[in-house]
This record gives structure tokens, C-alpha cells and sequence, in this order.
């Protein structure tokens, strides 16, 4: 695969918080039909890759790239319309408003009104429990049922590539598992994933291919299967 055709190319990157660095020398790709996770422990860099990414954080060095273009430094809004869409960690839902209200200021770059009623009903079908609760309150949602409605959400800008940061976090095994399958199923309908997870063993066991971020560098990578294999990550990540 040609470094035009990745969705998401980041090189070299470096961040930091006044004088404190955040991010060293990231390096990490994101191919064509690909999930791709990063995972790492509290504190390591993973929030402030993805905004860093996503333009809420200025590096002091490297690039982004999306689908070859050169996006580094450029404003959330333009990342939005260039087909970069991201699911915040907390989920970030508008609580008063209702879930519908929630999806459609998803949609707020586009004006292709026939197309953004189209992908309401796309997105609807994806989560069929959710159906037929539209006109509920986002607050009253249990946090599963929120984070189905972050990531609904997150679609209705129609991205070409989805970053998740933390989606399981708070959640029950049942409800980790719902959401894995959900991330599989997005996938699936042509969007290229970015998952960044503390939960390791359902990052690894969803994804293609696998990043381990510690202390705001890349220390491993190799695809999910191998790593979840590694005694390294196993010990540090996965309890074994």
C-alpha cells in the first residue's frame, strides 16, 4: 500500500504541555479497512496523541497525514470535513438535549441534507435497541447506551476515518463486550478505526494491528494477535 493511500499517517510526532513533554517521536499508521489500536496505561500519551491528531493539541514536531494530505496543526471543523471524526473519552454527550438532537450536531459540516437523512437512518439501524428512544434525553441513558450514541454520533459527520479514545472505560464486561461488536460493525461499513484502550484484551482481540504507547513513545508493535501473544504485554497489560 502506497503512504497516499493510508488513511491516517502520523510521523514523527512530539507534544508537549509548557515544558513538559507529552509525546516523543510517535510514528503510527492506519491502513485501508483496518482497526489499529493503542493501547497503554494511564498517563501515557493516549489522550494527548488523538488530540494532538485531531488538532486540540499543537505538536513541537512531525506530521499528520489523512489520505495522503498534510492536516498537521490544521482546526478540528476543517478536520471534520476532511473525513476525520472522534469519539472523546466521557462520551461528551449534550445531556439535556434529546438523542436525536445529539446526532444530528454530528452532522453540522455537512449540507447535503438528502444524504444527512439517509445516514440517520443508516446509523439508527446500527443500534436497533436505540431505535425507538430518539426523542429521549441523552442523560437518561445508561453509560453503554451513551457511549452507542457518542459513536452514533461521531457517524453522522459521514468520516472516512473514526477515533475512538477510551470507549469501554466505566463500563461492565457485558457492555465492553456490546461495544467491541459494535466497533467491529462500524468498521465493517468502511470506516478505518483508531481505538485507543486501556482494556487490552478487548483492543487486541478486535484489532489488526497493535501499538503499546508508554511514557509518550512508541515501544512496541506488531499485529493485535502477536502482541496479545507477547509475555511482555501479557504481564503488563493482560494479567497473565
Amino acid at each position: 500500500m502506497s503512504t497516499e493511500a493510508l488513511p491516517l499517517k502520523v510521523a514523527g510526532l512530539s507534544a508537549r504541555y509548557g515544558v513538559v513533554p507529552a509525546l516523543n517521536d510517535v510514528t503510527i499508521t492506519v491502513g485501508i479497512g483496518e482497526i489499529v489500536t493503542l493501547i497503554g496505561a494511564n498517563g501515557a500519551g493516549k489522550s494527548t496523541l488523538i488530540k494532538t491528531i485531531c488538532g486540540l493539541v499543537r505538536p513541537s514536531a512531525g506530521s499528520v497525514h489523512l489520505f495522503g494530505e498534510n492536516v498537521t496543526g490544521m482546526s478540528p471543523d476543517r478536520l471534520v470535513r476532511k473525513g476525520l471524526s472522534v469519539v472523546p473519552e466521557g462520551r461528551r454527550l449534550f445531556g439535556e438535549m434529546t438523542m436525536l438532537e445529539n446526532l444530528e450536531l454530528g452532522s453540522f459540516a455537512r449540507n447535503d441534507t438528502a444524504a444527512v437523512k439517509r445516514d440517520l437512518d443508516r446509523v439508527i439501524s446500527l443500534f436497533p435497541e436505540l431505535r425507538d428512544r430518539l426523542a429521549t434525553q441523552a442523560s437518561t441513558f445508561s453509560g453503554g447506551q451513551q457511549q452507542m450514541i457518542a459513536v452514533a454520533r461521531a457517524l453522522m459527520s459521514a468520516p472516512r476515518i473514526l477515533l475512538l479514545d477510551e470507549p469501554t472505560i466505566g463500563l461492565a464486561p457485558a457492555i465492553v463486550d456490546r461495544i467491541a461488536d459494535m466497533i467491529k460493525t462500524v468498521a465493517e461499513t468502511g470506516v478505518n478505526i483508531l481505538l485507543v484502550e486501556q482494556n487490552a484484551e478487548t483492543a487486541l482481540a478486535i484489532a489488526d494491528r497493535a501499538y503499546i504507547l508508554e511514557g509518550g513513545a512508541i515501544t512496541a508493535e506488531d499485529s493485535a494477535s502477536v502482541l496479545a501473544q507477547s509475555p511482555e504485554v501479557q504481564r503488563a497489560y493482560l494479567g497473565i
